[in-house]
């Protein structure tokens, strides 16, 4: 599906059913442009859930992680981001950091964090999927759907086209 923010924005506005991410996020991946369904999870500075949602075969998803918005440490890395190419993942939204910024650019996945940060994560086995996660501004929820390209990032309860 090719689509622009912008364009989705002026052709569902007046339907009040998409909410818009506060502008927090830096990109990251070769694939400016993503899409899919959400999957959530929520964990504090510890990846190993992460990696064992990423380990799951999907098509059309996107792991949105409520990192609790630290910049301690990073969630994502390079071995997770190709993890989730090899696994049919379309994206991830970090509220937290990343790490292996250069190598996850060169890779088809689109990312969006807060920031990089050079520290990997604890390996504590912490935290909890599907749930209702808020941050930035935005619900995200197990199923809606997340359009994602350089000016922005939309939310939607349905599919928008």
């Amino acid at each position: 599906m090719t689509f622009t923010t912008a364009n989705l924005c002026d052709a569902h506005s007046n339907e009040n059913h998409f909410q818009i991410v506060e502008p927090l996020f830096m990109p990251y991946g070769a694939n400016t442009n993503f899409s899919g369904q959400i999957t959530t999870l929520k964990t504090f500075e510890d990846n190993v859930l992460v990696k064992t949602v990423l380990e799951e075969k999907v098509q059309d998803r996107v792991l949105v992680i409520d990192g609790g918005g630290s910049h301690r440490c990073a969630l994502i890395d390079y071995p997770l981001a190709t993890l989730a190419i090899e696994n049919g993942w379309q994206g991830i939204i970090v509220y937290g950091c990343i790490r292996d910024s250069t190598l996850i650019n060169k890779l088809p996945i689109g990312i969006r964090a807060l920031h990089t940060h050079p520290l990997k994560s604890h390996k504590k086995d912490h935290g909890d999927r599907d749930l209702l996660i808020s941050f930035a501004g935005v619900n995200f929820k197990k199923d809606n759907f997340l359009y994602a390209d350089m000016d922005g990032i939309i939310v939607s309860e349905t599919m928008l086209s």
